[in-house]
């Protein structure tokens, strides 16, 4: 008897680690329910041993969960893309997908590393107007919520940046689900609303991250000459975030 079952995300990964095993069983309680949804089935091998095999429904279950997942990873870098564009145009240097060790938070000793989906800092030589700030990234609930659990990992982001905006595609949560440290983006169509400023921190950035910013590749964009100044007085669907001009 086929039985209906609310899959998870760990039913979906143990289907695809089972679709390119032999088929070994774990004999745990996932694989129960996928046995009872219908999306494993029992065999005997040649020397009579149990063996698992995904079925037809399980294989159309692992191609419609590959095609989604290959959806939200282009609709993510397409928001990454017009993000680290804006940042372009706004005058800063733009890094996508840098890794960066974090400060210690709190009594820890570690460094985190984290990854930030846009990264950028003002292109001037006076340290102290650098104001980096760090852009993150969301177009799923699960990943925002995901993001919401994990306080350190958020604090990360805020340790390397004096501003720390979250991104999100309109839709998937309210301005306010987000905590008050943080700006919030909303991406609707092809623009970019500024819902909530960020609060500015005042910061130096350590030499570590000097360091990695040295060794990693800066974004290299062509701007059209033609584009208009943005200033810090952001309108309506305007697509950048605040900045100030830098000092002279």
């Amino acid at each position: 008897m086929k039985i209906e079952l609310p899959l998870t995300a760990i039913h979906r990964r143990r289907l695809r680690q089972m679709w390119r095993s032999a088929g070994w069983p774990f004999q745990d309680l996932i694989e129960v329910e996928l046995l009872a949804a219908g999306l494993l089935e029992r065999l005997r091998d040649g020397a009579g041993r149990e063996i698992l095999r995904v079925t037809d429904t399980g294989i159309q279950l692992i191609a419609a969960t590959t095609q989604k997942n290959r959806l939200a990873r282009s609709a993510h870098e397409d928001l990454v893309s017009r993000v680290a564009l804006e940042m372009h145009r706004a005058g800063r240097i733009v890094w996508r997908g840098l890794s960066l060790r974090a400060p210690p938070l709190g009594e820890s000793r570690s460094w985190p590393v984290v990854m930030l989906d846009v990264y950028s800092i003002r292109h001037t030589s006076v340290e102290d107007y650098v104001e980096p700030i760090a852009h993150e990234i969301k177009v799923s609930r699960a990943d925002l919520r995901s993001d919401l659990r994990n306080e350190a990992k958020r604090e990360s982001y805020r340790a390397l940046s004096s501003q720390c905006w979250y991104v999100i595609k309109a839709g998937i949560a309210a301005p306010e689900e987000i905590p008050a440290a943080y700006g919030v983006m909303v991406a609707t169509g092809m623009t970019l609303e500024v819902a909530r400023p960020a609060p500015r921190q005042a910061m130096r950035l350590p030499l570590a991250v000097w360091v990695a910013l040295a060794r990693a590749n800066a974004e290299q964009h062509a701007v059209d000459e033609n584009q208009a100044e943005l200033g810090d007085d952001l309108g309506a669907g305007s697509a950048s975030l605040p900045h100030r001009p830098p000092p002279p």
